[in-house]
């Protein structure tokens, strides 16, 4: 089994990294094998809308960065979608990320569908109900058993490492990664 947390954050090393980071750890001492994916500083365009996707293939036409992601997202058990939070919503970056392979997925027989996954949210004060709620949706329609934590996956901090100052945010996110190994490990029975 594999966990791949993907990072929608456009700056490296930050916070949503530390936290992506701290649920895989998590995860790990579960027994399953774990993969950090960041996609700062990587080309990932827009969905066109043009629905190519949809023929035989299956394959988006935007020749870019998220491709090889999606192969991967494809092979892992769980996903992990965090981002930060940016003027009320997700990140540009992580929406199209979202946009383009939950396309792709859609129309590819649902093949996301039966995955464990879920997102996590940072900000420095508020937005984040309503981009955690918009992760959920992309989760929801794609057919993704999702798991919870003690509280919502979210924390809050605005300066790199700040995060790590939200005890109840970090202990979440860890609760976050054991109940998302324990559905994983229900799932594969």
């Amino acid at each position: 089994m594999k966990a791949i947390g993907i990072v929608g954050s456009p700056r490296k090393g930050g916070n949503c990294e530390f936290l992506t980071n701290h649920a895989l750890k998590s995860i790990a001492e579960e027994g399953i094998e774990t993969e950090l994916i960041t996609l700062a500083g990587l080309d990932i365009g827009h969905c066109t809308g043009c629905y190519a996707c949809q023929k035989d293939d299956h394959r988006c036409v935007v020749d870019d960065d998220a491709w090889p992601i999606y192969e991967k997202m494809k092979a892992a058990d769980g996903i992990i979608l965090s981002t930060p939070v940016y003027f009320g919503s997700a990140t540009s970056l992580m929406k199209a990320f979202m946009d383009r392979t939950g396309m792709v997925a859609r129309y590819s027989g649902d093949i996301f569908k039966g995955k464990v996954g879920g997102p996590i949210v940072v900000a420095r004060r508020g937005g984040v109900n309503f981009t955690y709620a918009e992760m959920n949706f992309w989760f929801q329609i794609l057919g993704f058993f999702m798991t919870g934590a003690n509280y919502w996956n979210i924390a809050f901090g605005r300066n790199k490492g700040e995060v790590a100052q939200d005890k109840e945010g970090v202990e979440t996110v860890w609760n976050f990664g054991k109940n998302m190994a324990q559905l994983m490990k229900a799932v594969r029975k």
